[in-house]
């Protein structure tokens, strides 16, 4: 059985495979477009390598977030705060906690 430490670990661990994954495709999207004067903005076959590129940024930085946020739980966890709801006090049921493990607020006050 495993616990919110190793679980709130694992999740690290796949964000930060995610972080960069994204951030080699973005580097990946910015170096096929350098010395390129193709008119990406009218082309019919689908998006644009700026839209892309857009895409690609917002991930990453959905992706960092994230990682804020789980480092903030583990912090939490060090300091015996983790499950506690920042808004009133009271306990973060367990079912949240295991759905949402960077939870900070119970369900009542989220």
């Amino acid at each position: 059985m495993t616990g919110p430490r190793a679980d709130l670990e694992e999740e690290r661990r796949t964000t930060l495979e995610r972080l960069t994954a994204l951030t080699r495709d973005f580097t990946a999207l910015v170096e096929a477009s350098e010395g390129s004067n193709a008119d990406d903005e009218h082309d019919p076959e689908g998006a644009t390598i700026a839209f892309e590129r857009s895409q690609v940024e917002a991930l990453a930085r959905q992706a960092r977030r994230h990682l804020e946020e789980i480092d903030a739980a583990l912090e939490r966890l060090d300091g015996g705060a983790y499950g506690a709801c920042e808004q009133c006090g009271r306990p973060i049921a367990s079912a949240r906690l295991e759905a949402r493990p960077t939870a900070r607020e119970c369900i009542d006050c989220a």
